[in-house]
């Protein structure tokens, strides 16, 4: 091959290029500068048992649920001393919200029991950013877990008891 013959593949393999980084930067797996990434949100989801509470049927599933189902809230209540609450429906709750006031709303996180709030104070803001984004890949679904009942109020659903 002459050489103008390879200068002349010179702009489509610049334009090529230019479009696979155009696809990696925009893909919902590529990281950020700060190393936010899809895949590394849905492995703290993973391990991090958000899915034992916020998932219908995952704990008796032993974990076999489709993923389109997961942190979709459930109707099963946590009762105590703080009254009954139910494990919310995470997809709708964050497709309301920036990935930025994300991170505010689980840094000053004050949900009642059973929900761990200390382990969003000790996950790095860049744990945050990608368990935002897991949850926005999946997008909303289901409907809205049961609101929260006071001390002294029953509840219809089947709920697990604390000790007093």
């Amino acid at each position: 091959m002459n050489r103008s013959a390879i200068s002349g593949f010179g702009p489509l393999s610049m334009m090529v290029s230019a479009v696979a980084w155009a696809l990696l930067a925009t893909s919902a797996h590529a990281a950020d500068k700060s190393g936010a990434s899809v895949d590394r949100g849905r492995y703290i989801v993973k391990v991090g048992g958000c899915n034992d509470c916020h998932t219908p049927g995952f704990a008796q599933a032993n974990g076999q649920i489709d993923e389109r189902l997961w942190l979709t809230g459930d109707k099963v209540g946590w009762q105590g001393g703080w009254g009954t609450t139910f494990a919310i429906n995470i997809r709708q709750f964050v497709s309301g919200m920036t990935e930025d006031q994300w991170v505010q709303v689980t840094r000053a996180s004050q949900a009642k029991p059973p929900m761990p709030v200390w382990v969003f104070r000790d996950m790095t803001e860049t744990d945050l950013r990608s368990v935002y984004r897991f949850i926005r890949a999946l997008g909303p679904a289901g409907e809205a877990a049961p609101t929260y009942l006071p001390p002294g109020q029953a509840t219809q659903l089947p709920a697990i008891k604390f000790p007093q």
